[in-house]
């Protein structure tokens, strides 16, 4: 008896497990982090980015800064005039809250010219959650 309730609560589990979504840390650049030289298109090809999710954004402090802008600002490299909207301590996380295109660059001379600039968009709900162990995606 006791060994079927064991087998009806790991069911219930195993059934519920999909639905839970870990929120994922993305450290900008990798390891070559956020600074000049570096393709952030090619970068966040092939990722998924989901609310709950974080952005790190890890560089010299001084030689580098975060702000996250519009499009318009994206496009066009403007630093937006409210500074309190730049991030500057050399290891930023920004929490992905909303769904929606994001939009980051680097508000250091002409760094976001040269590349120092990443789109990315967001997608609602969570990242699924991984298989099981021993289970196969095979129906």
């Amino acid at each position: 008896m006791a060994l079927c309730r064991s087998l009806v609560v790991f069911a219930i589990v195993a059934l519920m497990a999909p639905s839970i979504s870990l929120a994922t840390d993305f450290v900008v650049g990798d390891d070559a982090g956020w600074g000049l030289g570096i393709d952030y298109h090619l970068w966040a090809q092939g990722k998924q980015f989901f609310v709950g999710d974080n952005l790190v954004f890890q560089y010299t402090a001084g030689a580098h800064s975060v702000y996250k802008v519009t499009g318009d600002e994206f496009r066009n490299c403007t630093v937006p005039s409210n500074s309190s909207l730049g991030s500057f301590s050399e290891n930023d996380t920004i929490k992905l809250a909303t769904a929606g295109n994001k939009w980051y660059i680097c508000g250091v001379n002409d760094h976001c010219a040269r590349g120092q600039k990443l789109y990315i968009p967001v997608l609602a709900g969570g990242a699924p959650a991984p298989a099981p162990v021993g289970s196969s995606s095979w129906p």
